[in-house]
């Protein structure tokens, strides 16, 4: 259980950080286009060479990298193994940012590689979310028990973990 230090931190920590949105987020005119002249091959290449690795393929390399096995990780993580094994079986498989965050938490992962497998999932965490900064805290803080970060999400009054 996180102690009252914890949580006082923890909501100091979130309101010092928060940023506010006042820009427009799409401008009204496009700076990419493509028309009937944009040669589809080079549109291919282009996303073949920049195109990251999938989440799956990112997740696997960092279990790999700390040498857990996949039972670990989804039991340190609380999720069902169905769900693990779905990710396992379906590299295209579209995961929440919920998700996601559990497993880099069962994984035990820095932010760096958090976030990094946060993009891999096609998501990252901001500076002007709730949900976003208490990740970022628990990170910080070493805070590895999802039972703990859900004590800290709840606290702070945002979607638990699961």
């Amino acid at each position: 259980m996180l102690d009252q230090n914890t949580l006082e931190a923890l909501q100091e920590y979130v309101e010092m950080h928060r940023i506010s949105m006042n820009m427009p987020l799409y401008e009204s005119e496009s700076i990419f286009s493509v028309d009937s002249e944009t040669n589809i091959a080079d549109l291919e290449d282009y996303i073949k060479e920049n195109q990251s690795p999938s989440f799956s393929e990112t997740l696997f390399a960092f279990i790999d990298e700390k040498g857990y096995t996949d039972s670990e990780v989804y039991k340190r993580a609380g999720l069902d193994r169905r769900l693990f094994s779905k990710i396992r079986s379906n590299p295209d498989y579209k995961t929440s940012k919920q998700t996601v965050a559990t497993l880099a938490i069962g994984l035990r992962l820095d932010e760096t590689k958090t976030e990094e497998l946060l993009d891999a999932a096609g998501y990252s965490l901001s500076y002007n979310d709730p949900f976003d900064l208490v990740i970022r805290f628990c990170l910080q803080n070493g805070t590895y028990d999802v039972d703990e970060v859900n004590q800290a999400l709840e606290y702070m009054g945002v979607k638990t973990l699961w």
